[in-house]
């Protein structure tokens, strides 16, 4: 039996509209067409979206019909809203749509980062599935207590991290995990200085950009060094100015500095370097993004893999234009020759599709939620994401470096921290 799925969260990932037609390279939204899409094929039911202003619905229903219904064959793109069109403010409307469905829906979750543990946790009370954007939850205490929560009410709660899905990232996961220790890592994620303005309502507010952006690369190496390597010290700097002189009170650019200890031998370390930022010029593409990874073994084989992510060697240059790098792979826009929405295999729509294969499994009695742990990345397996980040806002505030301490029975799962107390060391 279909499902009906609640879209928590009414802007630019959702539904591509920002108060205007997005800016970036998502104006089409990715969240609502993908759901659009599959419901389509009969794989999800009633659709329903919650934002805090009824007031924006219609602009984005005749956004949502002009970017997607009049483009692509056959995709309906009704929804239930909440709260009504008419009415201006309703913080808590997401609560009166999930009065609305049953045990066993699901709840794809895009607010501001401050408000994913309270929207989460009320659709896991209810019986329902939730898939988290990134970062999931803003602190470790409330991720392991999210985390416990769906075990007890036996249902899953993903993360939607969607570079695992990008097949050249996947591939490279597989590349830095045939050798037995990491060396260097460095990722980089900056986009547009008019991203501010987009999130200007949130930005320094409910949250920072490594939380927004650097949530990508840290799971992606979180992943990556699974049963091999564990991050124990953070260190944050970053650098403000471009966003002050817009009025906004928030850092330009923050970059983690990360220690890991490898398991099976704790005196080698390793050292990432997530860079994120929101104050770049335009660009050939919205999002500048990469990494590299250095690997070696006991023998001294010394290895280093390498993506642009941001250049997928697809260049379209436009007459009196900038020139546009495209990447199809993460969302593919273009209709088929027949008019139909084709764009099934980007990682971004199969980072949503898995989600809801999966609760479908999970409802029809095939797979238990735990099943998944090691399919998807879950609540319970994702901790040490949220802890490296954290632990980022920790030592910016504090100005001193964190650590990440482990309980030594489980050598995967983060337990607290432990800060450093600044000393003035003379020579």
């Amino acid at each position: 039996m279909a499902l009906d799925v609640l879209m928590a969260g009414t802007g630019e990932y959702t539904t591509g509209w920002v108060g205007e037609k997005s800016k970036s390279d998502k104006k089409k939204g990715v969240v609502a067409l993908t759901l659009f899409d599959l419901r389509r094929q009969g794989l999800v039911e009633k659709l329903l979206m919650a934002g805090t202003n009824g007031t924006k619905f219609p602009a984005i229903r005749k956004h949502l019909d002009e970017q997607i219904a009049k483009v692509y064959k056959g995709l309906d793109t009704s929804f239930a809203s909440f709260p009504p069109d008419k009415l201006y403010s309703d913080p808590k409307a997401y609560l009166r749509a999930m009065d609305s469905m049953q045990k066993g829906d699901a709840v794809i979750i895009f607010t501001p980062d401050d408000t994913h543990y309270e929207i989460a946790k009320a659709a896991v009370e209810k019986g329902m599935h939730v898939l988290l954007t990134k970062p999931p939850v803003k602190t470790l205490k409330q991720h392991l207590e999210l985390s416990e929560l769906a075990k007890k009410h036996e249902v899953l709660v993903d993360i939607e991290v969607h570079k695992r899905f990008d097949p050249l990232y996947r591939n490279a996961r597989e590349e830095i995990r045939k050798q037995p220790f990491f060396s260097e890592f460095y990722s980089l994620m900056t986009q547009p200085r008019f991203q501010l303005e987009t999130f200007r309502s949130w930005a320094g507010k409910s949250s920072d950009i490594s939380y927004y952006l650097n949530s990508h690369h840290i799971d992606y190496h979180v992943w990556s060094m699974e049963g091999i390597a564990r991050p124990t010290k953070v260190t944050a700097s970053a650098s403000k100015g471009i966003a002050l002189g817009m009025g906004i009170n928030t850092e330009d650019t923050i970059t983690l500095v990360v220690e890991w200890a490898h398991h099976s031998d704790h005196k080698k370390v390793g050292v990432a370097k997530y860079v994120a930022g929101w104050a770049d010029p335009t660009s050939d593409v919205h999002t500048q993004q990469g990494f590299e990874c250095m690997t070696y073994d006991n023998t001294g084989n010394v290895k280093k893999i390498k993506i642009d992510q941001a250049h997928r060697g697809y260049t379209i240059y436009h007459e009196g234009k900038q020139v546009e790098s495209r990447n199809p792979l993460y969302m593919d826009y273009n209709p088929d020759e027949n008019g139909f929405f084709a764009g099934q295999n980007g990682y971004g729509y199969v980072s949503i599709a898995k989600f809801i294969e999966a609760v479908t499994k999970i409802n029809n009695k095939e797979k238990t939620p735990a099943y998944f742990d090691k399919m998807l990345p879950t609540i319970a397996r994702t901790p040490q994401l949220t802890a490296v980040l954290q632990a980022g806002r920790m030592s910016l505030d504090n100005r001193a470096p964190v650590e990440i301490r482990y309980d030594s029975t489980d050598m995967a799962l983060p337990i607290g921290f432990r800060e450093y107390k600044l000393e003035l060391v003379e020579k």
